[in-house]
């Protein structure tokens, strides 16, 4: 741990490591660029698009790459094979430049492959939320503009009943010997049944940095999920921030370089690929790395230690809940966890009190690190690892150099002092080009540049990002986003219910869980069970409140005449207290 004048020295260093590292001439040299009018800071020397970021697994074709079950793929079979797909979505589908392709399945070879195949060839990649129901993948579907869809059985039999009226065509992940694959066609053997795109077919599609890559799709406070739409070059700007923080850090304290490693960096892929951590900080960043990607089929805190002696895994990364799990799991301590460097965690706070469980149980050179960033900044936004870590375990970090920008405002837009507390906003290359189709939602979160998140707080003294609250209406489930409203239209939709306010209470394993207050109509009951399943065909699993409590009178009010929410928060967790006890 540092004191606050050893964190004022390492800074002032830093600084100066920072100035040298982006400096003309360097590897991760910067210069600014106009961008939509803005002028931005942006690497100089990275690849052009994602399709130049595939090329870097050419480096070393042989290496291993794809780990999933019993599938092994090195970086030049994925490479091979995901020219093969994009051979068939041009020729076979007619996918042409800004066409949206949607994936649609739970983290696969295929879902990598499929990413890869359509962002190489200038189409735009729609990664759909594997957890969401028929309903909820229909309206991505459509809102999307989506003409083809690569899914695996479960999630295509959740929009078979939506197929014909959206006009979408089909790939299907593994099949098997159902009755849908003679009917659909299936992924391997569509891509084997055709040769790869040359390189000169490939440079061709002429794909700019600036073009747009990928919708992803994030919950908010207005019961909609919006289209997140980034270009090439925030996504590959996201990867290239995270190697200069890495990189800066090494520099800084030396010790931290591991010299001639023993084993291929990998990483344990154990958070969906839908997500910002999963698609960009896990899988595209191995790229930069040459990195082994290991996936589960889902979370399991047992075999995921399993993994990591197995496959040798070097970093640990995903939400502070699967921290939390493996640290309590009964194999923790008979675990090799000896190849970790580093235990990292994103998509929601960490208690600190986890920090200091990760120091006790953890190997030394496995240091802790948490970042902050959102699906509309490309996850970058602050970065914290290691010593700072340690010594700010509130703080999320300071903004991540070189290409970053955070400050915050209040309520009328004044940039304010360090200490004070206010909106964080974001700005930089990373930033999203817009929400799909939705130009007054964009305009209302970006301002001359700025994205303004909806998080509350503050910059402390030495400049270290300290989250408060949240200004919009959403729950952090595990790393989930939930938006209350949209919870709350579902409800509605019941006969028997008046009116209905969805929270987030504290828990000790996911962070937050969804809970509703729920007013009935006059003469009407209902119990938890019967709304749970009625919400079941319409919500993911994971968006249904844990804990529904049920009234006739009329929910309480604040002085605008909107529900108090906040008060409802406060007697639900007074009411339940019992069940969150003290950290052992």
């Amino acid at each position: 741990m540092l004191s606050d004048e050893e964190i004022r020295q390492d800074l002032a260093q830093l600084k100066e490591i920072v100035a040298a590292h982006k400096a003309p001439g360097a590897e991760l040299a910067v210069h600014t660029e106009v961008i939509d009018g803005l002028e931005l800071p942006v690497f100089t020397n990275v690849p052009a698009n994602l399709g130049k970021l595939y090329e870097l697994g050419l480096q070393d074709p042989d290496l291993p790459f794809l780990v999933y079950q019993n599938e092994r793929f090195s970086f030049g079979e994925a490479i091979d094979l995901s020219r093969r797909l994009g051979r068939v979505l041009l020729e076979n589908y007619g996918i042409a430049r800004g066409d949206r392709v949607a994936i649609c399945g739970r983290n696969s070879t295929e879902w990598c492959i499929s990413y890869m195949a359509i962002t190489s060839i200038g189409a735009i990649v729609v990664p759909m939320n594997s957890w969401w129901k028929g309903p909820e993948l229909e309206y991505g579907l459509r809102d999307s503009g989506s003409r083809l869809v690569i899914a695996d059985l479960t999630r295509f039999h959740a929009i078979e009943p939506y197929i014909a009226e959206l006009g979408v065509e089909v790939i299907l992940i593994k099949p098997g010997s159902t009755d849908d694959a003679k009917h659909y066609p299936e992924f391997f053997k569509l891509a084997r049944s055709v040769e790869p795109l040359s390189q000169a077919e490939l440079d061709a599609c002429d794909v700019q940095p600036d073009q747009e890559a990928s919708i992803m799709y994030t919950s908010g406070s207005t019961g909609e999920p919006k289209g997140v739409l980034s270009s090439h070059r925030a996504i590959v700007s996201a990867l290239y921030t995270w190697k200069f923080v890495r990189e800066i850090n090494e520099i800084l304290r030396p010790e931290l370089k591991e010299e001639n490693p023993k084993w291929q960096p990998a990483l344990l892929a154990n958070v969906p690929l839908f997500h910002v951590t999963g698609s960009h900080a896990q899988f595209l960043s191995s790229f930069v790395y040459l990195r082994k990607f290991v996936m589960m089929y889902k979370w399991d805190a047992e075999e995921a230690l399993s993994l990591i002696e197995k496959e040798r895994i070097s970093i640990l990364h995903g939400v502070p809940t699967m921290t939390w799990e493996v640290m309590h799991s009964s194999k923790f301590d008979k675990t090799d966890l000896s190849s970790l460097r580093a235990v990292q965690s994103g998509g929601a706070p960490r208690p600190p009190e986890h920090l200091s469980m990760m120091t006790r149980k953890f190997p030394e050179k496995a240091l802790p690190g948490l970042g902050y960033g959102l699906t509309e900044t490309n996850a970058i936004a602050a970065i914290i690892s290691g010593k700072f870590y340690l010594s700010r375990p509130n703080s999320t970090g300071r903004p991540s150099p070189p290409l970053t920008e955070v400050k915050i405002v209040d309520e009328a837009g004044n940039t304010l002092a360090n200490e004070e507390i206010g909106e964080i906003c974001i700005k930089g290359p990373t930033i999203m080009k817009g929400y799909w189709n939705k130009p007054d939602a964009t305009a209302e979160v970006i301002k001359d540049g700025w994205f303004h998140t909806g998080d509350i707080g503050k910059l402390d003294e030495l400049g270290f990002l300290i989250i408060l609250d949240r200004a919009k209406d959403i729950v952090i489930r595990g790393g989930e986003n939930i938006g209350c409203a949209e919870v709350e239209y579902a409800i509605h939709e019941h006969p028997a219910v008046s009116e209905a306010s969805v929270y987030g209470i504290p828990d000790q394993r996911l962070g937050e869980i969804p809970c509703a207050t729920v007013m009935l109509k006059p003469d009407r009951s209902l119990d938890q069970s019967e709304l749970k399943q009625f919400l079941e065909s319409r919500l993911a699993a994971f968006k249904i409140p844990q804990y529904i409590f049920f009234q006739h009178e009329q929910l309480p009010r604040i002085a605008s005449g909107k529900i108090a929410k906040k008060s409802l928060r406060q007697q639900t967790i007074a009411m339940l207290r019992d069940d969150f006890p003290e950290d052992d």
